[in-house]
């Protein structure tokens, strides 16, 4: 599915699961418990948001890519830089306890994101009611590609009072990816992470040997 464009309507979730190409569990760990979770309750920020879906991992990204009109192949490399399809994965340890959710913090250091998109709970908190982020692999993915959605339709102006490397503007896929993981429009830390998500693409790494072996 090619990406939807700006301002067209986008498929409801229970469409998006009657679309499903079944696909194997590459991520054992994550289907026993965490693809099988759905969410609990409709997220505060993107209303649409409910991870209400389960499935194999391929299944889940093809799913929430389907719900927020991303091509499903950018969704997958976008999560194979992030956790290598792991929902167990922590990232962004930090000693300050306030900046990773309470289910965590007993770690030392904590995480301050998680999942199979990495959510980051200082700036994302909404997705960590009722610790969905954390307890469903649909959640998290769910969340994070509302959030590249509402870039995409040019919601986030605020990028455009901030440091950055040119102006933003609705319709650019590339520079909502970079937001995810930098939180500004097109400076070079973005860049760099946009690249790295295009070059997994192009390998379609999720069908390799080496990314297959070492799923768990």
């Amino acid at each position: 599915m090619a990406t939807i464009g700006v301002g067209q309507s986008l498929p409801s979730g229970a469409e998006c699961a009657s679309r499903i190409v079944s696909a194997p569990e590459t991520r054992p760990n994550n289907n026993s418990v965490a693809n099988n979770t759905r969410g609990t309750k409709k997220d505060g920020r993107f209303s649409r948001v409910d991870g209400d879906f389960t499935g194999t991992t391929d299944e889940i990204l093809q799913w929430a890519a389907c719900k927020w009109g991303i091509d499903p192949d950018i969704a997958r490399a976008q999560a194979a830089k992030e956790s290598w399809w792991r929902q167990t994965t922590g990232g962004d340890f930090t000693d300050d306890k306030s900046r990773c959710h309470p289910a965590v913090r007993a770690m030392s250091p904590c995480p301050e994101s998680i999942g199979l998109l990495q959510v980051r709970f200082p700036y994302h908190g909404s997705a960590y009611a009722d610790a969905n982020a954390i307890h469903s692999t649909a959640y998290n993915a769910d969340y994070a590609f509302a959030h590249w959605r509402s870039c995409y339709e040019g919601e986030l102006g605020w990028l455009n009072t901030v440091n950055r490397g040119r102006q933003y503007g609705a319709g650019d896929g590339a520079g909502c990816l970079g937001v995810w993981f930098a939180g500004r429009w097109y400076t070079d830390n973005a860049v760099s992470y946009i690249n790295d998500v295009k070059s997994l693409r192009n390998q379609r790494v999720w069908e390799t040997n080496n990314f297959i072996r070492y799923g768990d």
